[in-house]
């Protein structure tokens, strides 16, 4: 799938107008704060519903602004044919999605229409941040390929939210009859949907590691970097696991074990690498787990996607930045921002489009 145009309407800094952007290359050169990665942001919007910031629906509008949209018309990458249009709005505290003028009611649709995969700065979360947003790179890998999965991730996380609060109220009082006839009902799903997400976890993470390996040694010149799953569940075949750890559960008020708890971790030589990872490590590990997960996404569903890369060149040095666009995935379309003093012309091929970014207009 090829991204052909984008219109956007009081979103962020841009300029209300339609961009024609159907080059299989597409540069933005801009300074920063001009707009370049709004841009991107707004193509992420159409693709997801969500911005890849990790910021609220209505902190995407323009300043002054409550509503805003954007509207993506797609079309196919060999045949140049339209195929579809999406329509992602923000009106009076709601959004609201429609592919072909039909509205969606389920986001996951989306993923079937215009899959994109974005290389950010907030992607050196995935390294250095939190257990849990590792966890959501993996889920997100997943999903991208495996419906199912977004289906049991989803269902794991009713079922979770729900458990947490029976916990919560039985921590601050304790009921008459049997406290704990509830979680007597809840704790066979959230076993269920658990050990659904744990198989395909321990399975995923060993493919993706067999791509990501290889091309960390590549790329950097230096040992394999390995993933690793560690599940929380240690003793997933015994049928009672989850009931022995309830009195702790009950202590704390909240479910302390689970996939909500799983760890993943990046090791070399069999020691954990992220610790002692230098910046510029950490960024390039960053980097290729995008690169990683393009590659899987293509490997599963025979398609690919479509490649939004922001300031991704920036930190390189020369011959790390020649290693790595040699071993880009294969991919429909790629937008890439750099700023003006970058030697974006070195990248250029003769039908890349190029378009300068200046306070919100891209022309």
């Amino acid at each position: 799938m090829v991204f052909s145009s984008l219109r956007t309407t009081a979103f962020r800094n841009l300029a209300d107008n339609e961009v024609f952007i159907g080059g299989k290359d597409v540069f933005l050169v801009g300074e920063n704060g001009q707009g370049k990665t709004n841009f991107l942001e707004s193509l992420y919007f159409c693709s997801y519903a969500s911005s890849f910031r990790g910021v609220r629906d209505g902190d995407m509008a323009r300043n002054g602004e409550k509503d805003f949209s954007a509207e993506l018309k797609v079309q196919d990458s060999v045949r140049k044919s339209a195929v579809g249009q999406i329509l992602v709005k923000f009106e009076k505290g709601k959004k609201s999605v429609a592919i072909d003028g039909k509205r969606v009611e389920d986001r996951k649709e989306l993923l079937s229409v215009s899959p994109c995969i974005v290389f950010c700065h907030e992607d050196m979360e995935f390294v250095s941040g939190s257990p849990d947003r590792r966890r959501w790179f993996f889920d997100q890998v997943l999903s991208l390929y495996d419906p199912v999965y977004l289906d049991d991730l989803r269902r794991f996380r009713k079922v979770l939210k729900s458990r947490n609060t029976v916990l919560r109220d039985l921590s601050l009082r304790r009921p008459e009859g049997d406290p704990e006839l509830l979680l007597d009902v809840l704790d066979p799903q959230f076993v269920q949907y658990g050990l659904s997400l744990m198989e395909k976890r321990e399975t995923a993470a060993r493919l993706f590691s067999e791509i990501f390996s290889p091309l960390y040694r590549e790329v950097s010149g230096i040992g394999s970097i390995t993933v690793r799953y560690l599940p929380s569940w240690k003793a997933a075949g015994h049928s009672g696991f989850l009931r022995e750890r309830r009195a702790a559960d009950l202590t704390a008020g909240i479910s302390l074990s689970g996939p909500h708890r799983d760890r993943y971790v990046f090791s070399r030589d069999g020691v954990e690498f992220s610790g002692s990872a230098s910046t510029g490590q950490r960024r390039l590990l960053a980097l290729l787990l995008r690169l990683a997960q393009a590659r899987r996404y293509s490997e599963m569903t025979g398609k690919n996607p479509v490649l939004l890369l922001d300031d991704v060149l920036l930190e390189m040095d020369g011959g790390k930045r020649r290693r790595f666009l040699s071993v880009l995935p294969a991919y429909d379309q790629a937008f890439y921002t750099f700023l003006p003093e970058e030697p974006f012309e070195h990248y250029r091929k003769s039908d890349t489009l190029v378009y300068q970014v200046r306070g919100g207009t891209v022309a």
